[in-house]
């Protein structure tokens, strides 16, 4: 009698897992601007994107050290754009180096994902319901070391509601499963 090798029995037991959504395909649209740091400013792309939004700023970020953009949030904030900030809890887990506690402190709300090894991504969307979407990925981590020591690159991709759509989409569910914090990156009671 012949056995199936371990690894097929593997997939064949495993097809829930395997069941994962295709990835989505939508039409090129829009413009794209593209930095590379630290020779472009990438930072200076990010200010100018985050002043330009009227709507709201949902942001995915791995590790936050950035001043210059945590202040442009802040300022965002005041002047009436919904911010909501979610981040990688094993790198911000300790207030000292990072800005989360400053954006708390200003209001914004911070959340902290906890179910992945590294919540690694570095999004932000900016006015996704709005007349001019955009969405800023790439490598690029929002801390001094991606803009002025690391090879990093940033892409902002412009006027393409589906694709904003799409990415505020995941970040919602990132969001609902992640830790809203305190200003001391404290988990808040439900």
């Amino acid at each position: 009698m012949m056995r199936a090798p371990s690894f097929v029995l593997a997939l064949l037991f495993a097809q829930p897992l395997l069941a994962a959504e295709l990835p989505q395909r939508m039409p090129a649209k829009g413009s794209i601007e593209v930095a590379f740091s630290p020779r472009d400013d990438a930072e200076g792309a990010l200010l100018r994107t985050i002043e330009a939004a009227r709507d709201a700023i949902y942001v995915q970020s791995y590790s936050f050290t950035s001043r210059p953009l945590a202040a442009a949030l802040v300022a965002a904030a005041k002047r009436g754009v919904r911010v909501e900030v979610l981040a990688d809890a094993q790198m911000n887990r300790r207030p000292k180096g990072n800005v989360l506690s400053r954006l708390v402190a200003a209001g914004i709300p911070v959340a902290l994902e906890t179910d992945y090894a590294a919540a690694h991504n570095k999004v932000m969307i900016i006015d996704p319901r709005g007349g001019r979407p955009a969405v800023a990925t790439g490598s690029y981590n929002f801390t001094w070391s991606a803009a002025n020591r690391n090879a990093e690159n940033l892409l902002i991709l412009r006027d393409n509601p589906v694709l904003a759509e799409a990415y505020l989409a995941n970040w919602e569910q990132h969001r609902n499963r992640a830790t809203a914090v305190d200003r001391n990156l404290e988990p808040v009671a439900k």
